[in-house]
């Protein structure tokens, strides 16, 4: 797929979106995939990086939100094993693989290194895995994060999930966010700004009006454009105090600026060369 050309990449997700296939499907043939979570080991690391963020570690009966698991709920089982007693699980649909072999072999790994995973018998299904882990999977986006109660949840995090938010959402998910974390509660995001076309930003190209019409946006390419500066901005106004933890930039602009859309053209290189980035959020 990374020799294909991104203007192809475009017409083929147009073409190929339109179709009558499941999610499911397409996932065999990875087209069409929310993340790499339902890779126990890929899971088993990013949840491990966000939560020792969180300073919940050796911390009991804690509760944690993941927004976008995607195609796989290894989150439920890897907060479960270290000490949580309730997790949501909010994405825009339900996409979670229903291979519940691989879901048995991570929580087998993780008792063998003696964490407090499911047994065994406890995971024939996605909804005895919710319930061994005291888990709830919301399937329809900000309606389903509106349901979880205030002041409910010690930690939050979304690896590359926050780009995909649309930009007319994404204030309301933050201001969400920071109503359902409690005081002393801890939120980390990782947000991947390339164009998700080809490693750039051509994404950068296209008007707004055509970049967010639905004809472009449902079609398994979107990102929301905005920049690392933006979204902290953002963030701050929703209530939080932020902390950039970890952060990369290309070295060289990898899509020429000539090429950008208004206003993106004129944006300062410092910001257009920012590739991704970690955050930290605390409420205020």
């Amino acid at each position: 797929m990374s020799a294909i050309p991104w203007q192809a990449k475009i017409v083929a997700k147009l073409l190929l979106s339109r179709l009558p296939i499941g999610h499911a499907a397409w996932r065999r043939v990875r087209i069409f995939v929310h993340g790499g979570m339902d890779d126990a080991n890929y899971g088993e690391s990013v949840f491990h990086r966000h939560f020792a963020r969180s300073g919940l570690g050796g911390r009991q009966g804690f509760t944690c939100l993941e927004l976008g698991p995607g195609d796989g709920l290894a989150g439920a089982i890897l907060a479960k094993a270290w000490g949580a007693a309730g997790c949501w699980l909010v994405d825009t649909g339900d996409f979670a693989s229903r291979d519940m072999a691989g879901y048995r072999d991570l929580a087998r790994r993780l008792r063998g290194q003696g964490l407090a995973a499911p047994a065994d018998d406890t995971l024939l299904s996605i909804d005895s895995l919710l319930t061994a882990c005291g888990a709830r999977y919301l399937t329809n986006g900000l309606d389903g994060l509106a349901t979880v109660p205030a002041a409910s949840v010690d930690f939050i995090w979304s690896q590359a999930v926050l780009e995909h938010v649309r930009r007319r959402d994404f204030d309301a998910l933050l201001r969400e966010t920071r109503r359902v974390l409690r005081s002393g509660g801890v939120a980390s995001h990782r947000i991947d700004l390339r164009d998700h076309l080809g490693g750039a930003l051509n994404n950068l190209r296209f008007s707004e009006r055509l970049w967010e019409s639905a004809f472009m946006a449902e079609s398994g390419f979107y990102t929301n454009r905005l920049q690392a500066s933006d979204i902290v901005e953002r963030c701050r106004a929703a209530g939080f105090a932020v902390e950039i933890v970890a952060s990369e930039r290309w070295p060289s602009m990898p899509t020429p600026r000539r090429r950008l859309a208004a206003p993106f053209r004129d944006l300062p290189e410092e910001t257009l060369l920012v590739s991704g980035f970690d955050l930290v959020l605390r409420p205020i």
